[in-house]
């Protein structure tokens, strides 16, 4: 007497839901996660109710903390050290944008003292960063 077999069921995991799943995910966080450049150095810039947050392409960030320690591309320089560097841009310093992230607290010299650097090397646009105050529109 001849027994049939039975034919085992092929066990298979369905990866389709998965793939749902973790695309999902990535458009939640793509969408839900903010671009805002948000660096390591501890600056409370001051508020004001005017002002646009373009970001430039070509654009040399110079950083003064309350205490006036200078960070230049994040990188803690003294004003000697700082004036060595901008004059790197003097070819390309009148296409190159100049933002001066400044602590609100630190001393109006020391902004002054590098905005003068700036100028002395021929940068052809210089903004000064802040917060903005102005209500969004719409959220009334």
């Amino acid at each position: 007497m001849a027994f049939r077999r039975k034919k085992r069921a092929e066990v298979r995991i369905e990866i389709t839901p998965m793939v749902d799943v973790v695309f999902l995910l990535l458009i939640f966080f793509m969408i839900s996660t903010s671009f805002i450049d948000s660096s390591a150095i501890g600056i409370n810039l001051p508020q004001a109710a005017t002002g646009t947050a373009e970001e430039e392409q070509n654009e040399v960030k110079v950083y003064l903390e309350e205490n006036g320690t200078i960070h230049f591309n994040k990188r803690k320089v003294d004003m000697q050290e700082l004036k060595e560097l901008l004059s790197n841009y003097t070819g390309n310093a009148a296409k190159t944008s100049f933002k001066l992230l400044a602590d609100k607290e630190v001393r109006h010299g020391r902004v002054i003292s590098v905005v003068d650097l700036a100028r002395e090397n021929g940068f052809g646009t210089l903004a000064i960063a802040t917060r903005n105050t102005a209500p969004v529109r719409g959220a009334e």
